[in-house]
């Protein structure tokens, strides 16, 4: 049975030269508080010397099995003033929902008593019947002769089309040359005979597709004796399975410090998707809180570490904090926070407030700028300030949609301004057809072996967590980056950059993750480490001018 005195852990230093936080944590982007780095270096040096239970978290060498957790430490206040902190893991860790030291799970699904493994065990043995069924070598055989049926039918139907396109322009040749040449009751006649070889070759075909499709529908009943069962238990499975996740959402119920109480599927009724996704409830953000207001406890501040290996897709670095992801966590959060005087979300602000495009070419058709790090190239869903804003002031006459390519944010460098829509008809095929030379430079954290290199990763979009990018060789976009090394010097290694395509974060997401450099930039807030700003600069531009056709090279040397 848990309790306050279960989980709650004190620091095991005086804590009294710190300052308590004035407000809870934004958890979705911050910087942790010095008592959650203190609670998470203890928590990690439990990690560290702990022999309760067993993990492969892929630190001792050993990464084919490896899943990598991530942790919270959440800084309370108990009733009597004690300040101390909890932990959390997500998911399931050593597969269990229960280990000491750490707060339980909202709903332990785990548990002996709990309908969801009786309800599971159910659609497991569904699961092992359709393997059954389908392992049918009779059915490969019959879906390949319907699939040959289906395939002869076409090819004759099509054949007969054919002729009778045929057909019909050798019976226009004959009627045109009838009209000229032959007396009316020949023609009468001739017409007569046209018109009973079209009717013929109708009947044709309509007998042509009764006997394939009574072949057909033979075949389709044979593989249909075989496939009924599996095609039953099939909706019978989905059937039970959403009856049982719409339940499991239902014991997902998390409260806020007004003791209000929601479950999941109220939290995600408002959002895009209306149905929380999977594992939603589970991360270690809501299991903390969860525990805290259960217990009168007062949450302070709070901060998230990854501990382990990085997973195949995703880039998580050992160690490093991160913020809670959007996706499954933020509805809940969003809810379990209301009443708590929180910090205010740093990305509502201005990035571009008191920073200036400097405009280091331009004339009647484009304009080149050097945009700051730190800077919007396109107006965001809450801010307008941007280069596109800056250019409209600057260019009040263009007649071009100015933007014609873009910079992330946090990338500085260069950038080209259509300020006709004939030069931006002439930029954009240039980008689509990458004549445009692009070069980058950036500083990333670690010693670089080889001097050059290509990576392939292919990227999409983390639906769980944007604007993260996730490498995905099933459904991810072609993305390619050549690389040379610049410089080596202090543990870092200054590089060029030469994207061949275009893709959200691709030069970042290339050099952090372990099947690219394995290194990320420096000062990267989402794949690596935050600092004073992203050493990434587009220094390099290299087009055609969209009127003259003149080659044109652009240079800034990066400020890093």
């Amino acid at each position: 049975m848990h309790s306050p005195e279960n989980c709650f852990t004190p620091f095991k230093q005086s804590i009294a030269e710190y300052t308590l936080p004035e407000r809870f944590t934004f958890p979705f982007y911050y910087e942790p508080h010095p008592l959650c780095l203190l609670a998470a270096e203890e928590l990690q040096h439990h990690l560290e010397t702990q022999d309760e239970w067993q993990h492969n978290f892929g630190l001792t060498g050993d990464t084919k099995a490896a899943i990598g957790k991530m942790f919270g430490v959440l800084l309370v206040q108990k009733s009597d003033g004690e300040i101390g902190y909890l932990s959390a893991f997500s998911g399931k860790m050593a597969d269990k929902n229960l280990l000491p030291k750490f707060v339980p799970p909202v709903f332990d699904m785990l548990a002996e008593d709990s309908f969801f493994l009786t309800e599971q065990l159910e659609i497991n043995q569904i699961n092992e019947r359709l393997n059954q069924l389908e392992s049918n070598p009779r059915i490969a055989e019959l879906k390949n002769a319907l699939q040959t049926e289906q395939s002869a039918y076409k090819i004759e139907l099509e054949a007969h089309r054919s002729r009778m396109i045929e057909g019909r322009k050798h019976r226009k040749a004959l009627r045109t040359a009838g009209d000229s040449e032959l007396a009316p009751e020949e023609l009468r006649e001739l017409k007569k005979q046209l018109s009973q070889q079209s009717v013929i070759e109708k009947l044709q075909l309509r007998d042509l597709k009764l006997h394939w499709e009574e072949r057909v529908t033979i075949a389709q009943q044979q593989l249909g004796f075989l496939t009924t069962d599996i095609t039953d238990l099939k909706q019978k499975r989905k059937t039970l399975s959403a009856a049982l996740q719409k339940k499991l959402f239902e014991q997902y119920r998390f409260l806020n410090v007004n003791g209000v109480e929601e479950d999941l599927n109220v939290l995600f009724a408002d959002t895009t998707r209306q149905i929380p996704p999977a594992g939603a409830g589970e991360c270690a953000a809501p299991k903390l809180l969860q525990y805290a207001f259960k217990w009168g406890m007062k949450p302070l501040a709070m901060a998230e570490f990854w501990w382990g290996s990085s997973p195949k897709s995703e880039i998580r670095q050992h160690k490093n904090f991160y913020p809670a992801c959007k996706g499954k966590c933020q509805p809940i959060l969003e809810h379990m926070l209301k009443g708590i005087e929180v910090d205010e979300n740093p990305l509502l602000s201005n990035p571009c407030e008191g920073k200036s495009v400097e405009i280091i070419y331009q004339d009647e058709d484009m304009a080149v700028v050097n945009k700051p790090a730190e800077f919007l190239s396109v107006p965001g869903k809450t801010i307008d300030d941007s280069v596109y804003l800056r250019m409209q002031q600057c260019f009040p006459q263009a007649t071009g949609p100015l933007i014609v390519h873009r910079l992330d944010m946090s990338t500085s460098g260069l950038m080209v301004i259509a300020l006709t829509k004939r030069a931006n008809k002439s930029l954009q095929k240039q980008f689509i057809e990458r004549s445009v030379k692009k070069r980058y430079i950036a500083l990333v954290d670690g010693l670089i072996e080889q001097d050059e290199g290509f990576i392939k990763l292919p990227l999409r979009g983390d639906l769980d967590d944007r604007p993260r990018q996730l490498v995905c060789f099933e459904h991810g976009k072609k993305a390619e980056t050549k690389w040379e090394v610049i410089a080596r010097e202090n543990n870092r290694t200054k590089v060029y950059l030469y994207p061949k395509t275009g893709r959200t974060h691709q030069l970042r997401v290339h050099c952090a993750h372990t099947q690219g450099l394995n290194m990320p930039m420096i000062g990267d807030d989402l794949y690596g480490k935050k600092a004073e700003r992203l050493h990434l600069h587009a220094e390099l531009l290299e087009l055609s001018h969209p009127i003259t056709h003149e080659l044109m090279r652009f240079q800034v040397e990066a400020e890093f």
